[in-house]
């Protein structure tokens, strides 16, 4: 990918493009159904958005993802960050 627009979003956002190209990189084999890799991909998602989840959102999301209520991806997990 061209480096300049990884540097642009950067500089914009504020967050790191390798930790959110990381982060993609182990969602393609993560067990969704599982709650501790849910709990594990929230606080994650978190850290690189250096927006804390409180526990209340963070059950709400796992439950939401784990009961298959919701696809798991980073426009659905910021629309319940964003909600909180």
């Amino acid at each position: 990918m061209d480096n300049n627009l990884f540097k642009n979003i950067e500089q914009k956002t504020g967050v790191n493009m390798n930790d959110v190209m990381q982060l993609a990189n182990s969602l393609q084999n993560a067990n969704f159904k599982d709650e501790k890799t849910v709990r594990s991909i929230i606080k994650r998602v978190s850290q690189i958005a250096n927006k804390p989840v409180n526990k209340q959102t963070e059950d709400k999301i796992v439950n939401s993802i784990v009961n298959g209520n919701q696809n798991l991806d980073f426009g659905t997990i910021a629309k319940m960050l964003n909600k909180k």
